[in-house]
């Protein structure tokens, strides 16, 4: 594709997504289809200026109101990732001056808007919470692209095993910090067509997401359910670790999620998962398990706002009187799931959002309205664990992740077990 076409490509892409009324990702993926045409390159230089304008949209629109044109053509001028020669073949020598100077400006010049890319709503409790110097921290690393983490299903195979196959076919891994599943990659290679995928010895997760499983505890035999599976990265997880026996219900309110974790169960090896799609949290399947199981996890609906690095759009369509809903959807969930718990059961609340009213608000809540569930300290379970130094990885009793103190998305977990 020539260079003119490309930018006419992204302008057009760029177009859908600013409507910010459907999620990036999905918005990209359909462009895609839409163009097969493009190869991996042109694919990668379309996402990669698409998903820098949702990070930095606040700045660039601001730069971009001194030139002329069409809004999404100068931006897409603004954030282009591709060669410099190909951006200066494909401009008018006036368009190319325009945007290599506005390029230049140093961002640290701006009013702060411009520079956090956040919306004030979101602005200011994050920089309450975290104090200037963690909040501009959270900021870079919120506006970097995420590396690619890997979960071992230590059901079939060893991290150093997987870590040899993945050098054999040229992709660098590393273990992650501290799950003893995670290996990281750099960049995003094709992993899809690799024996390592294809057997089911790799899941693409989030290495806070793999922490958040081994919170449970999850033991051979147990009954055991993930309360919002979604499409099961952590359902997943909990089988291995049950080595896939007893039983594992899977339950979301979304079909199509449940029907995504099917081809990965099947690659997994696992024989103990059991989808269920719900029609609501207290759902005639969930009042037949009530005091009936061993664990309990509660990934809840959220704003999703720790994934900021790989879903940027989200501080933009998200806004304060939907989050003022999902606090209420996270505490009915909670409390129905507690529910299911026999006593001297686990429960664990888990989030993967930045903001104390869907984290520590829920969960202390939860905890003074329901006396017979006795919290229990994250670095105690991740010690047992056998995870070196948890200490970092908490915020009194509760798991607390930051994508610029730890490396992974951001992610909330507290944990009780009933009275026996």
């Amino acid at each position: 594709m020539s260079p003119s076409a490309l930018l006419a490509s992204v302008t057009e892409l760029l177009r859908a997504v600013l409507k910010l009324d459907a999620p990036a990702d999905g918005i990209v993926s359909r462009h895609f289809r839409d163009q097969r045409s493009l190869g991996s390159r042109e694919r990668h230089l379309l996402a990669e200026t698409t998903y820098t304008v949702l990070r930095l949209k606040a700045r660039l629109a601001h730069l971009a109101q001194s030139g002329r044109g069409p809004l999404e053509r100068r931006l897409a001028l603004l954030a282009w990732v591709g060669p410099e020669s190909m951006l200066e073949a494909t401009c008018t020598p006036e368009e190319y001056a325009w945007a290599r100077h506005a390029r230049a400006i140093d961002p640290a010049t701006l009013p702060d808007p411009q520079r956090h890319n956040l919306p004030d709503w979101l602005a200011a409790p994050l920089r309450e919470r975290l104090g200037e110097p963690g909040f501009w921290a959270l900021v870079e690393a919120c506006n970097r692209s995420a590396p690619l983490d890997l979960r071992v299903n230590a059901l079939k195979a060893r991290r150093e095993e997987v870590q040899e196959q993945l050098a054999e076919a040229g992709i660098e891994a590393q273990p992650t910090p501290w799950s003893p599943w995670g290996l990281r990659v750099e960049g995003k290679p094709a992993l899809q067509r690799l024996p390592v995928f294809t057997e089911g010895l790799v899941e693409v997760q989030d290495e806070g997401s793999q922490l958040l499983a081994l919170l449970t505890e999850a033991r051979r035999s147990e009954m055991v359910a993930d309360f919002c599976a979604g499409a099961g990265g952590k359902t997943l997880a909990l089988g291995a670790m049950m080595r896939s026996t007893g039983r594992l219900y899977a339950f979301d309110t979304a079909g199509h999620r449940l029907e995504a974790l099917k081809p990965r169960m099947a690659r997994s090896g696992l024989s103990n998962v059991y989808p269920a799609q719900i029609a609501h949290a207290r759902d005639e399947r969930i009042k037949r398990l009530s005091g009936k199981l061993d664990r309990v996890l509660v990934d809840a609906p959220c704003s999703g706002l720790g994934t900021l690095r790989r879903n940027p759009d989200l501080k933009w369509r998200q806004t304060p009187q939907a989050l003022a809903e999902l606090q209420d959807k996270q505490r009915t969930i909670l409390a129905s799931a507690a529910r299911l718990l026999k006593p001297g059961g686990r429960l664990v609340y888990a989030t993967c959002s930045l903001l104390d009213e869907e984290n520590e608000a829920i969960a202390e809540a939860f905890g003074a309205a329901h006396p017979a569930f006795v919290p229990v300290a994250a670095d105690e379970v991740l010690a047992r664990a056998r995870i070196e130094n948890p200490a970092p990885l908490v915020r009194g009793p509760y798991l607390r992740l930051w994508p610029h103190e730890h490396g992974t998305d951001g992610f909330f977990a507290a944990v009780w077990d009933r009275k026996a």
